[in-house]
């Protein structure tokens, strides 16, 4: 067998962020040279003021940044001057934005306070109106949002897709010579929904700072063509988000592989995880897989890494992990509290490991962390901090003796009369 030569390995560094046009969500700003902003939806009924109320403050403690409701009825348009004003009161100032579809330009019409406490619009150029209505609808939303100084996301779907302008196309496909697959012609459907939407708007009078797009579709590779072909026909802010990602691990791997590609080409402005959760499950994990993201790659960081390694032969007690899962669940139950007492804490990194293999190499390179006992090794655990090793702790209460240790360093390094110095 003949072997290849070894192909040159290539830098692994992002490509530069597409420059776009910067937009002001309610002193958020998308786009431009703002970093990747994340933003997340709640599920309650809007009507149901307390509920939502709730569920945003969840949302925006967890680190969103941008938080959409549905306003799809009377009742739940109502209740957003309510929303805002509770939140107020809770010291929650996380920019609004209000989902319409079908009669958003009647329930903005009708409910001049809930355009007015909505920090923007979103709007599904796919279901605004049908026929005749279809323009003429869509402008009456953006005219309400140029009286009320407020943007606008033009979020273009493929599960609600404009069907004439989709069939226009395939006819015209038809009678190519060489026509392109029916997918393919619903991606330049899907990207040209959002741009003549777009234009329109422009054409209205909405300035277009205070435009962002979207082309959302459920699978992967269609996705990632779809936003690669729109940043190189629209310098518009974009939104990126693979619509119905799925539950659990899979709508994690979707999700993380399309705008983890994406984003390190330089495509998104802001992003949103679209997981479907458990019964009763936590709504704020879409905001937890978003900020991941981003901090995986390097682009943002929210909250302290902790390693840990996988365990093997080697790790067979479970006190390892017991320990990494401690400190990251009381690190992320207390970054609300640590952002304000801890300025920089998120740069914090930590390492639980569980075996002298990469023990203490891994914890070194750490701000802190320990090496813990492998299987038949002796049984004591050096700490690190900074790269140097300052304590072995043995006996029964190493984890406890360790958990307290990084709180103590944070406290150290990153609490106020250490910033002050």
């Amino acid at each position: 067998m003949t072997l290849q030569a070894p192909v040159e390995p290539v830098l692994a560094d992002p490509l530069p962020r597409r420059r776009t046009v910067g937009v002001d969500v309610g002193g958020v700003v998308v786009g431009g040279p703002a970093p990747v902003v994340v933003q997340s939806m709640t599920n309650t009924d809007t009507a149901d003021v307390d509920a939502t109320v709730a569920q945003v403050a969840q949302l925006a403690k967890a680190g969103s940044e941008i938080v959409r409701i549905t306003v799809d009825r009377n009742e739940s348009a109502a209740a957003v001057p309510r929303i805002r004003d509770r939140l107020a009161r809770l010291g929650i100032d996380v920019p609004l934005v209000g989902d319409f579809h079908y009669i958003g330009h009647k329930l903005l019409a009708d409910h001049p306070d809930c355009a007015a406490a909505l920090a923007k619009y979103r709007i599904n150029p796919g279901n605004v109106g049908f026929k005749d209505k279809k323009d003429r609808q869509f402008v009456d939303i953006i005219e309400m949002a140029i009286r009320h100084d407020k943007p606008v996301r033009i979020g273009v779907n493929w599960g609600s897709l404009d069907q004439e302008l989709l069939t226009r196309l395939m006819d015209e496909n038809s009678k190519l010579d060489q026509p392109l697959g029916a997918r393919a012609v619903m991606r330049e459907a899907i990207i040209q929904s959002a741009l003549h939407s777009a234009a329109l708007a422009e054409e209205t009078g909405l300035a277009r700072e205070r435009i962002i797009l979207s082309a959302k579709v459920s699978n992967v590779q269609d996705l990632i063509a779809v936003y690669r072909d729109l940043s190189r026909r629209t310098d518009h802010a974009l939104h990126l988000g693979l619509t119905e990602a799925g539950m659990g691990s899979k709508g994690i791997v979707a999700s993380s592989a399309a705008l983890g590609i994406l984003l390190q080409e330089g495509i998104g402005d802001t992003i949103r995880v679209s997981l479907t959760p458990e019964p009763g499950g936590d709504r704020t994990k879409e905001v937890q897989v978003a900020q991941e993201i981003l901090q995986t790659m390097g682009f943002r960081q929210f909250i302290p890494i902790v390693a840990a390694c996988p365990g093997c032969g080697r790790t067979t007690s479970t006190l390892f992990q017991e320990l990494a899962e401690t400190i990251q669940t009381d690190i992320r139950v207390n970054m609300p509290v640590w952002r304000e007492r801890y300025p920089g804490v998120e740069a914090l990194s930590v390492a639980v490991m569980g075996c002298i293999v990469n023990g203490p190499g891994e914890s070194k390179h750490a701000d802190i962390g320990i090496s813990l006992p492998g299987t038949a090794e002796v049984p004591s655990a050096p700490v690190y901090m900074d790269g140097e090793k300052v304590a072995t702790l043995r006996g029964a209460n190493i984890a406890a003796e360790f958990h307290q240790m990084v709180l103590a360093y944070i406290d150290r390094r990153f609490g106020r009369a250490a910033a002050a110095e």
